[in-house]
């Protein structure tokens, strides 16, 4: 203690001379002459390279450095990056003259000059927070650290340790004694004294872990060993691995028995017994086989909440026990937490598959892990095999499949204990087993269909995009074409102003001429409405006179009173024109519509026409009578007038059938006849005398309607006129003929 507080007193005079010695702050010319002005800096202010000068006890300089080594002095520790050249040993005192630099975690001293100016003892170590510690606050300085060692080994020429300590791992670099192996090391308590040094994410400029370096023997101290080794003690059963046992502590070995069921070298293996499984970590390159039954020896641990025992230790047992059969469970049965660590068989539906490389250095190791993702029911899992090399079988399973797989099952929980999800370590490629195949229609072919569907629906854009450039020329063609109308219109537009402005008189006469065309087109109009009114009447009254006549003529010889008769009937036709011409001339209505019934006019039309002859009329009213619309009952009757006139004179017939029907929305009249017929193509045109069937279809348009004619020679004829009417019409009270 003593020598400590010597060491001490020198490197307080070193700082206080050095603090008189620097310059007034902020001169740029003057050196940064202690650790702690060296640390203090930004990593701005030391990638400025501000001269260093500092003095202080050389605390570490590992032979793998490559001549780097740690200075500390009154105020702290700094690295020297004294790359390439010979580096001072531990304990001597050396003057370090360089440039700063923003290091890779916290700055640092570059491009240095350095010379040996005597020895001193170490600097007394700090005793530290272990949280302070692994936060990287005490980098570079001389710590003291006690902790339970959980590996030891040797590692280029030195001692490796992992040191527990308040729930963190830390690793140390010592000296050995020669006549301590490290395996004697393991679960001893000790304590070390060294410096720090940060593992770092060089591009991040971020903390990874940290080490300490332990320069001398006498700084590794064993307090404490472990009194018996765990493979003398009886084995306790995998399952009370995490149970209470009185007088346990977190220092001892968990000492187990049971049957490999999976071991992956240097990182992992899974041991079985009648109890349960559990997954074990160790670095130990010795392979053991599936089904041998090994003696472990682990620290206990808690990895997703789910008890392991970590740096194990394996041996051989002298027994060997039966291997354990794997048990068929449900996905949704291992939510339930009671085959963790254990082998089991469960059944899936591949859903994709995957592969990756793995690598183990520490035990020379390298190959390929393949990675399936499996479904069953609503639950999805993975099963996972890593092998030197890919399985051919394996990877020739295709996706969709249903397959049963043996392995061993590894789940994760929440801090209530309930398995929140888990997956399938397969213990062996022949431990797949395809239970179906998926149908044709796999995803494989699906992507072609999709493919092939992308190319026909790229065929269908490209003609879109063809017919579209098409349709924008044709539209560029029609705007030129609209843009010559609109100059020509205005071209019009001003020729017409010049017409109005040059001639006023010219005006008058337009507006002379456009009323004499109006009158001409009334004129020709009404011409139209009294030829066809003439054809509807007079002609069809003269044909009816006519048609007495001939039979009067016929009969006068031989019945003079029926003859006479017949002249009678012309006499009354002759009248009956003489006053349909006089209201056609006047457009008179010698009819009131209330009292009118189209059903009753053309009953009388057609008995008109018959009377005399051997033509037997049939006529059929359906539906419920109502009064229509003057126009729609005058046209009608015209149309069946015409119908029945030219029956009696071109038909030849015995019989004719009336019907008119009577709906919500239409008025039919259909006029059928077993007379000779004709063949509608090839009728004689209108303006050759035959205005018959021209009117009755002029007629029929006039009320929005149609005229159907269906005739053929020696079948007779059918006329068919449909007229629209308005649906809200209300119907009317029959009234008889």
């Amino acid at each position: 203690m003593a020598r400590g507080k010597s060491t001490l007193r020198v490197l307080l005079l070193l700082g206080a001379a050095a603090v008189v010695l620097r310059a007034a702050p902020g001169d740029p010319a003057e050196p940064l002459t202690t650790a702690a002005a060296v640390l203090s800096l930004t990593a701005d202010q030391a990638s400025r390279q501000l001269k260093v000068a500092v003095s202080g006890v050389v605390t570490a300089a590992e032979p793998d450095w490559k001549g780097q080594f740690f200075v500390q002095d009154a105020t702290g520790g700094v690295f020297v990056e004294n790359l390439g050249r010979p580096a001072p040993a531990p304990g001597e005192m050396v003057a370090v003259a360089g440039i700063s630099h923003p290091g890779a975690f916290a700055p640092i001293i570059s491009a240095p000059q350095w010379r040996v100016t005597g020895t001193a003892p170490l600097p007394e170590a700090k005793q530290v927070l272990v949280e302070n510690l692994e936060a990287g606050v005490e980098d570079g300085l001389r710590v003291e650290v006690t902790g339970w060692v959980r590996t030891a080994r040797i590692e280029d020429g030195r001692l490796a340790l992992q040191l527990a300590l308040g729930g963190y791992r830390l690793e140390v670099f010592a000296r050995l004694p020669d006549d301590l192996p490290p395996d004697r090391l393991v679960a001893a308590r000790v304590r070390v004294r060294g410096t720090t040094a940060t593992h770092y994410n060089t591009a991040m400029r971020q903390l990874t872990s940290v080490a300490v370096y332990v320069p001398r023997v006498e700084d590794f101290t064993v307090l404490a060993r472990e009194t018996e080794s765990p493979f003398a003690q009886p084995a306790i059963p995998v399952n009370n691995v995490a149970q209470y046992r009185r007088g346990s502590r977190s220092d001892q070995r968990v000492h187990i028995r049971g049957t490999v069921t999976l071991q992956r070298v240097g990182a992992e293996i899974f041991v079985q017994d009648e109890s349960g499984g559990i997954r074990l970590e160790t670095t130990q390159p010795d392979r053991f086989a599936a089904g041998e039954t090994i003696d472990a020896a682990g620290f206990l641990a808690f990895d997703n909440h789910l008890p392991i025992l970590r740096d194990a230790e394996l041996r051989r047992a002298a027994d060997q026990r039966p291997a354990p059969a794997p048990v068929a469970v449900a996905a949704a049965e291992i939510l339930r937490g009671r085959h963790h660590g254990s082998l089991v068989t469960l059944r899936g539906r591949i859903l994709d598959r995957t592969t990756r490389p793995v690598a183990r250095p520490a035990v020379r190791f390298a190959g390929v892990e393949t990675t399936w993702l499996l479904q069953d029911g609503d639950l999805t899992f993975t099963l996972e095999h890593e092998a030197k090399a890919e399985d051919p079988a394996l990877a020739a399973i295709p996706i969709g499949s249903v397959i049963a797989a043996d392995g061993v099952c590894v789940a994760a929980a929440d801090a209530l204990g309930r398995i929140t999800s888990f997956k399938l370590r397969l213990a062996a490629p022949a431990a797949l087993r395809v239970m179906a195949r998926p149908s044709w229609w796999t995803p494989g072919r699906l992507a072609a269909g999709v493919g092939l569907l992308s190319v026909v629906l790229l065929a269908v854009v490209v003609w879109l995009l063809t017919v579209a450039k098409k349709n924008a020329a044709l539209r560029e063609l029609i705007r030129e074409r609209e843009q010559a109308q609109r100059l020509l219109q205005e071209a019009h537009d001003t020729l017409e102003e010049k017409v109005i402005e040059r001639s006023a008189q010219l005006q008058t006469e337009m507006t002379a001429r456009k009323t004499a065309e109006v009158q001409f087109k009334a004129v020709l109009a009404e011409r139209t409405r009294l030829a066809r009114d003439l054809h509807d009447t007079l002609e069809q009254t003269l044909t009816g006179i006519a048609l007495h006549l001939d039979t009067s003529a016929k009969l006068a010889p031989r019945d003079p009173t029926v003859a006479g008769d017949h002249l009678q009937l012309a006499r009354n036709w002759l009248r009956q024109s003489q006053v349909e011409l006089r209201h056609s001339i006047w457009d008179l209505r010698s009819r009131e519509l209330e009292q009118f019934d189209l059903a009753g006019a053309l009953r009388r039309s057609a008995e008109q026409v018959a009377d005399g002859t051997a033509l037997a009329v049939e006529f059929q009213t359906t539906g419920e009578r109502r009064t229509l619309p003057e126009i729609v009952e005058e046209n009608v009757l015209r149309i069946g007038q015409e119908a029945l006139t030219n029956i009696a004179k071109h038909a030849r017939a015995t019989r004719v059938r009336l019907a008119l029907e009577f709906s919500a929305r239409a008025l039919v009249l259909r006029v059928e006849d077993d007379g000779a017929g004709f063949t509608p193509s090839a009728a004689p045109p209108a303006g050759e005398g035959h205005f018959g069937l021209l009117g009755m279809a002029e007629r029929a348009k006039r009320l929005a309607g149609g005229l159907k004619i269906n005739s053929s020679p020696g079948r007779g004829t059918a006329i068919v006129v449909e007229i629209p009417l308005e649906p809200e019409a209300a119907p009317a009270a029959v009234r008889s003929p």
